[in-house]
């Protein structure tokens, strides 16, 4: 379940609660796909979750101004637990983080990191910094989205 939106001084918009909030992509659908351009990054989301679930990834962590309360958030932010992702299924996109990962935007209309990956501006991983608001450096919440049980996955990826 994906809790209420809270204000966060001096955040210019509301955020989750911290935490990692377990959610599938229905409920994050139902949550933040509310106009035709939220859907279309929601849209993108489910794809890229589809490939990603086909390599063997478990987990998406799901951050950005898309799971916010900013009125028209640009792209979303994520990044995928690679323990058991098969290299040889993992499509390349995934690993191109060149010109500002505009492949990836370009495919998803989003970003994708390793989990476990280190951000190097922070010295954290992607995961943890994730957890942190841009705007205020306060912790924040984000979406775990498991995607071997994902009842949108299952009707849509063969296993």
């Amino acid at each position: 379940m994906i809790p209420k939106l809270i204000p966060l001084p001096g955040s210019p918009w509301p955020v989750l609660p911290p935490g990692i909030h377990m959610a599938d992509l229905s409920d994050v659908s139902a949550a933040f796909a509310t106009n035709p351009w939220r859907r279309e990054l929601h849209d993108g989301l489910v794809d890229a979750c589809g490939r990603l679930r086909r390599a063997g990834c478990p987990t998406v962590y799901l951050d950005g101004s898309f799971i916010s309360g900013k009125p028209k958030p640009g792209d979303f932010d994520a990044c995928w637990d690679p323990n058991g992702v098969d290299p040889a299924k993992l499509d390349g996109v995934f690993l191109r983080f060149e010109n500002g990962r505009a492949a990836q935007k370009a495919a998803f209309k989003g970003e994708f990191f390793p989990s476990s990956m280190l951000c190097s501006d922070v010295g954290a991983t992607f995961v943890e910094f994730f957890q942190q608001d841009r705007f205020t450096g306060k912790q924040k919440g984000i979406i775990a989205i498991s995607l071997t049980a994902d009842p949108l996955l299952s009707g849509k990826v063969q296993p």
